[in-house]
């Protein structure tokens, strides 16, 4: 009985964690080599959007070691659209709050942060679409990211 039990939890939380992330169109991570980000380091993304009526947040996922040096992370963001035109920003990823403690969830000296690039946009092409970041920290090698991530995602429509 106790096994059954224990299984029927495990299928619980499983169907649980999968319903909580139903909005996830896309999220991947790319490992940084040596946890050292060098300015030649370009990280890619893909991903496939089918449906252009439906509103999207994309997010940048960052995963970085309590030795990063800095309280924020400037990124060149390219985007390019199927049709082909592409874009590109400057954004500033601010990993600490007001009292200089470090954002996000922490575990031991890594911490994971999400940071709202998009709001509430609309594809207006169906494809493939392509962003790629690079860091613009004013040093060749920064120090203490691990991961670089993307995340896309249905908006919520509550």
């Amino acid at each position: 009985m106790i096994k059954k039990n224990n299984v029927l939890l495990a299928l619980f939380m499983v169907l649980a964690v999968m319903a909580c992330d139903r909005n996830k169109v896309y999220e991947d991570y790319v490992k940084i080599d040596n946890n050292i980000w060098s300015q030649e380091n370009i990280v890619k993304f893909e991903f496939e959007i089918d449906d252009t009526s439906q509103l999207y947040n994309i997010l940048i996922n960052l995963r970085h070691a309590s030795v990063y040096p800095y309280n924020n992370l400037w990124l060149f963001v390219k985007s390019s659209a199927p049709n082909g035109t592409i874009n590109i920003d400057t954004v500033e990823c601010v990993i600490v709050d007001k009292n200089n403690r470090w954002i996000g969830d922490g575990m031991g000296d890594i911490w994971d942060v999400q940071i709202l690039w998009k709001n509430n946009i609309r594809f207006v092409n169906q494809g493939v679409y392509r962003v790629e970041f690079e860091q613009a920290m004013r040093v060749e090698n920064l120090p203490g990211i691990m991961d670089m991530g993307l995340r896309v995602e249905k908006k919520d429509s509550n």
